[in-house]
C-alpha cells in the first residue's frame, strides 16, 4: 500500500506502524526479528454478487469448501501465535459465513486486529451492530463509481444503493469505514465522484486497487488503463489529496497493487521542489515496496496459503496440515523463500530499475499472468525508461 494521505500530508493513520518501519524496528514475539504478516483470509468462496473484476472468482455455490468453526478458531489460534498482528476477513463475501461474528471475536479475544472486507450490501442496521460489538477496526466496503458503472461491475441493479446503506449504517455507529475501488478503463473517469462521496459521506479512508490480473479479473488485462492514463489517475489522487487536506478534512488515501505510484509521487515531489521531498523518500524506504511473501500473506477458503490475495496460481502449504506459521518460514519453497530476497532474482526493467529498494519489483502476480515468469518484469509499470535509469 502507498498511503498518499501520509506521503504528501504527513497524516499518520491506523495501520502506519506496520507500513513503515525498518527490518527488526519492531520486535516480534518468540524470538521473531518481527512481528508475523498482516494474512488476508478469504474465509468463503461464496458470494451474492458476482463482480466482473473479482481476483478470488467467488461465485453463488453454497457448497464450496471452506474451514469450519473448529478448524477456524485453530487457526486464529495459530496466527496470534504466530504474533500477527492483523487478520483480514474476506472472501468472497465473508458475511454469509454464519460463523464470522464468532471467529472474529474469538481473533479479537487473541489480540489480532481484525477488518471486515465486504461488498457492503448485507449490512443492516442489526448486522452493523454486530461489527461494532464484534471489536472490528475497519469496514471495507467496495464501490467501483458512480451507481450505474458500480451496478455493472457488480452485475446486479441496486447494488450501489444497498452498499451505501450499509456504509450510513456503520458510519452512524462510528465504525471506520475503508471505501475501496479498483481502476479500469470503466470507471478511472469517476475518481473525482468516489472522493466526492467520501466527503459526503464521512467516510474515513479509501483505498484505489490498481487491477490484478487474477480471478475474473485476469479476463479483463485489456481492460487495465495505458501508462498514460495511469499517470493522470495518480496526478487526480494528489490533487484531492492535497484539497481535502488543506480544508481540514482528514482522509486517509491509499493506493494498493502498484509501488510505482510511491515513486511517481517522489519524483513529482522534487520536480515541484517539496521541501519534503526528501522526507516521502524515507517513509517509501522504511516501507520498502511489495511485501508479498513478508509483511502480508492470505490464506484462502480451502486452507492454502498464498504470498498475497491476488496471487491465487501458488500455494505454499495448508493450514489444515501445518500451521500458518511453520509454513510461513519453511525456506525450502523456493519461491517463498525467493520472495523474501527477490532483488537478485527479478528481470526485466525491474532488474535494472534504480527505484528498485522503493518498489521491491512490484506485483509478481501480474507478471506471472502476462509473461508466465514470476520474476519477469511488472507490466503495469507505468514509469519511463528514464524515469527508473535506463536512459541518462
Amino acid at each position: 500500500m502507498i498511503s498518499v494521505s501520509r506521503l504528501l500530508c504527513g497524516t499518520v493513520s491506523p495501520g502506519d506502524s506496520l507500513r513503515y518501519r525498518e527490518s527488526g524496528q519492531l520486535q516480534g514475539k518468540k524470538g521473531q526479528a518481527e512481528p508475523g504478516p498482516v494474512v488476508v483470509w478469504n474465509c468463503t468462496g461464496q458470494c451474492n454478487l458476482r463482480c466482473i473484476h473479482c481476483y478470488a472468482g467467488a461465485g453463488s455455490r453454497s457448497d464450496m469448501p471452506l474451514l469450519n468453526t473448529k478448524q477456524g478458531m485453530q487457526f486464529i489460534d495459530d496466527l496470534a501465535e504466530f504474533d500477527v498482528p492483523v487478520i483480514l476477513f474476506s472472501g468472497g463475501e465473508p458475511l454469509l459465513r454464519d460463523d464470522l461474528f464468532e471467529l472474529a471475536g474469538h481473533a479479537t479475544g487473541r489480540g489480532l486486529r481484525v477488518a471486515l472486507s465486504t461488498n457492503g450490501t448485507l449490512i443492516d442496521a442489526q448486522t452493523a451492530d454486530k461489527i461494532k460489538e464484534t471489536g472490528f477496526a475497519e469496514v471495507g466496503v467496495s464501490i467501483d463509481g458512480t451507481r450505474s458503472t458500480n451496478d455493472r461491475f457488480r452485475g446486479r441493479d441496486g447494488a450501489y444503493h444497498q452498499a451505501l446503506a450499509g456504509i450510513r449504517a456503520c458510519v452512524a455507529r462510528d465504525v471506520r469505514v475503508s471505501l475501496r475501488l479498483t481502476i479500469t478503463r470503466y470507471n478511472h473517469t469517476e475518481i473525482r465522484d468516489i472522493f466526492s462521496l467520501v466527503e459526503e459521506e464521512n467516510i474515513n479512508r479509501v483505498c484505489f486497487y490498481h487491477l490484478a490480473y487474477s480471478g475474473r479479473g485476469s479476463n479483463l488485462k485489456e481492460q487495465d488503463l495505458p501508462h498514460s492514463q495511469k499517470r493522470r489517475v495518480m496526478d487526480i489522487i494528489c490533487e484531492r489529496t492535497l484539497d481535502m487536506h488543506r480544508r481540514g478534512l482528514r482522509k486517509e488515501v491509499l493506493t494498493v497493487g502498484n509501488h510505482a505510484d510511491g515513486v511517481y509521487l517522489y519524483l513529482k515531489a522534487q520536480e515541484d521542489r517539496r521541501e519534503d521531498a526528501g522526507h516521502i523518500l524515507e517513509l517509501l524506504k522504511m516501507n520498502g515496496g511489495n511485501s508479498s511473501g513478508m509483511r502480508i500473506g492470505a490464506v484462502d477458503d480451502k486452507g492454502d496459503v498464498h504470498p498475497d490475495q491476488f496471487w491465487r496460481s501458488y500455494s505454499a502449504g495448508n493450514v489444515l496440515k501445518r500451521k500458518f506459521g511453520d509454513i510461513w518460514t519453511d525456506m525450502s519453497q523456493p519461491v517463498m523463500k525467493g520472495l523474501k530476497n527477490r532483488k537478485s532474482l527479478l528481470k526485466g526493467r525491474c532488474a535494472r530499475c534504480r527505484h528498485i529498494d522503493l518498489c521491491n519489483g512490484n506485483l509478481r502476480a501480474r507478471a506471472e499472468a502476462v509473461y508466465g515468469d514470476i520474476w519477469a518484469e511488472d507490466p503495469a509499470c507505468y514509469l519511463s525508461d528514464r524515469e527508473i535509469g535506463l536512459i541518462k
